[in-house]
């Protein structure tokens, strides 16, 4: 197996989102389609379809999946330095830009999860960053898509 590129950004959490934003209803983690409404799925996948039409609609679905499964992860996992794959950082970026429904997600999993892009020339990231991603990923319930990390 090739060794993957370094990925494009990291994640952090952050500060937890004013009670005003969110919803109150339990989340499903098992799902993580569920994590946001099917119109809001279907928006961000349309999104990113649009922002990059070489994919097709399957390929956008399933890299805004990866990314709900992500973003999850990273909220409620103890490991550090979680880093999506370029893919999975696609839908990520599609997530992000469709603004109320990542606030939404963010306050329904009690905490934001921020973008940090990486600039040309930062530290390369730590050995590993591929195997403790999916690792935290799996342990979080998750199955993680080969193909897309």
């Amino acid at each position: 197996m090739a060794t993957p590129p370094p990925p494009p950004c990291r994640a952090d959490k952050g500060e937890q989102p004013p009670p005003s934003y969110g919803s109150t209803t339990a989340i499903d983690f098992r799902d993580a389609r569920s994590l946001v409404a099917p119109d809001d799925f279907t928006i961000v996948t349309a999104t990113l379809a649009r922002q990059h039409p070489e994919l097709g609609w399957v390929a956008a679905e399933q890299r805004v999946l990866e990314a709900l499964k992500f973003v999850a992860t990273v909220a409620r996992s103890s490991a550090t330095d979680l880093m999506p794959s370029g893919p999975v950082d696609a839908g990520w970026h599609a997530l992000i830009s469709c603004t109320a429904i990542y606030a939404e997600l963010c306050a329904r999993l009690g905490t934001v999860v921020h973008h940090q892009p990486e600039v040309t020339g930062a530290a390369t990231p730590a050995p590993g960053w591929l195997d403790r991603t999916t690792a935290a990923i799996e342990a979080a319930g998750y199955e993680v898509t080969p193909d897309l990390w």
